[in-house]
């Protein structure tokens, strides 16, 4: 991997991180919860962005590999949060909340699918 691979998704990464944390406090302070909604609506977010994106990737050739890779796996990349979702996913299961579990890893695993889809193909029908 080159040096300017590397500073295109370090440098991505870091935007993102900056925006998850921006987001998801905002989320959270904004939307009474008993469910991480900050957590979900970053994943649901950044899975639909990373459809759209996809989708540009393929069909076009606008973005350079080091674009693609700032964009995908820097930005994107620190703005989902899997690693929170597990971990919040774990707290729901420990503190006995078995239900909001169980909401919670559903509308993240099947929600970020269907949010990268959706932006796929809607970018699709943009590009074509």
């Amino acid at each position: 991997m080159s040096w300017q691979t590397i500073l295109a998704i370090g440098s991505g990464g870091f935007i993102g991180a900056v925006l998850r944390a921006y987001f998801n406090g905002l989320i959270s302070h904004k939307v009474p919860h008993d469910l991480p909604y900050g957590t979900l609506g970053v994943n649901l977010i950044g899975s639909f962005l990373m459809g759209i994106l996809i989708a540009y990737f393929m069909y076009t050739t606008i973005f350079s590999l080091h674009m693609k890779s700032f964009l995908s796996t820097g930005v994107l990349g620190a703005l989902t949060t899997y690693s929170a979702f597990a971990f919040e996913s774990f707290l729901l299961l420990s503190g006995g909340h078995i239900l909001l579990a169980a909401i919670n890893i559903s509308l993240n695993a099947f929600g970020t699918i269907i949010m990268a889809g959706s932006g796929f193909y809607l970018a699709k029908l943009f590009i074509k």
